[in-house]
């Protein structure tokens, strides 16, 4: 297992994270602690988690039951320091989560200190703001997406607010490093000048969308992670899992993701049925798990700090995590370009 510092924090994580969205839903609290213990003995150090999980489906019902299951796990294994521990707060739009209101101070340090408890900690190593008050591209939205309606100064004060709040949770010792999710270009950028000017913590991460199917993380993005040592980690690099091929053909395995959210977040729809077809074809010619192809290319970007991988069950779990141990040969890396000029945004 290869590792590497969380942007320009000396914090290091294996290239593979545990994603935990399904526990608490798919997947008991008995399952999640044996994916915890098998991914931490095969190298995987760092989870990643939030206050919303789990979110297959998500609901007020669980919300919270996944930072539970951490907890109780960290609390009977006592492992807690040999694990890099990633949650978030929620954006806006959730009713249940203090109204909805989304990430600004107050919200913040109720959110935090509730997370805590569930986690049965006393702080987190990377806390992440889960997506933007404003408007943004990410969940399938840049279909309609528009900036031009939205107010900047009230974008910039409360960029600066949730900064502020940051560096006072990370003098109290709650918060090691801060990141972001489903963050825009310009977004990262602000955060990293206003905490320059005024002395607050840096954005060491951001959790954006990667896979096969969906690379708009290649282009503005990949330059100012370039620049800015601000890494991404890659989550939903199977597409929801249908980078494996399981939903070929209109498939919908019991127990999937695609048959409990029937488009799995507006990705399962014909377009990405082609180029899916076609990276099944590479994998067979380079006698490769699918899921594994999927995984490995994500980890030859050199923008990738780590790659979030989920697992319904143990079987899924190991092979993704070998894929940290393929590497593609040459020639299947510029066979996958050549799907990608084809069908470069198929969902």
């Amino acid at each position: 297992m290869k590792y590497k510092n969380l942007g320009r924090t000396d914090i290091s994580v294996s290239q593979i994270c545990l994603g935990t969205m399904t526990w608490g839903t798919q997947n008991s609290e008995a399952e999640a602690h044996e994916q915890m213990d098998y991914a931490l003995h095969k190298g995987v150090n760092f989870f990643d988690t939030a206050e919303m999980y789990p979110t297959t489906p998500v609901g007020a019902e669980t919300q919270g039951l996944t930072e539970k299951y951490i907890g109780t796990w960290f609390e009977k294994t006592g492992k807690r320091r040999d694990v890099v521990l990633a949650t978030k707060v929620a954006g806006p739009g959730r009713d249940y989560l203090r109204g909805g209101q989304g990430a600004d101070a107050a919200n913040i340090r109720a959110a935090i200190d509730s997370s805590l408890k569930r986690l049965k900690t006393d702080y987190i190593d990377l806390y992440q703001v889960h997506w933007p008050n404003r408007g943004h591209f990410h969940f399938r939205q840049n279909w309609r997406y528009n900036p031009f309606t939205q107010d900047r100064e009230k974008a910039v004060a409360n960029i600066a607010e949730i900064l502020e709040t940051m560096g006072e949770l990370v003098k109290a010792g709650k918060i090691r490093a801060i990141g972001l999710s489903n963050e825009t270009t310009w977004g990262i950028q602000k955060y990293l000048t206003i905490a320059e000017q005024r002395g607050l913590p840096r954005v060491a991460t951001t959790q954006n969308e990667y896979n096969l199917l969906y690379r708009h993380f290649d282009l503005d993005l990949a330059e100012l992670s370039h620049y800015e040592d601000v890494g991404l980690l890659a989550y939903s690099p199977l597409a929801g899992g249908i980078l494996s091929g399981k939903y070929v053909g209109g498939a919908r395995p019991a127990g999937s993701l695609g048959s409990i959210n029937t488009d799995i977040g507006g990705r399962l729809q014909p377009l990405q049925e082609p180029p899916v077809k076609a990276y099944l074809e590479i994998a067979a010619k380079y006698h490769l798990d699918p899921a594994k192809l999927a995984l490995a290319y994500c980890l030859t970007k050199p923008f990738m700090t780590s790659v979030i991988i989920g697992a319904t069950s143990m079987a899924q779990l190991e092979t993704d995590i070998a894929s940290a141990y393929v590497t593609l040969p040459e020639e299947a890396i510029a066979e996958i370009e050549k799907v990608h000029r084809l069908y470069p945004m198929p969902m």
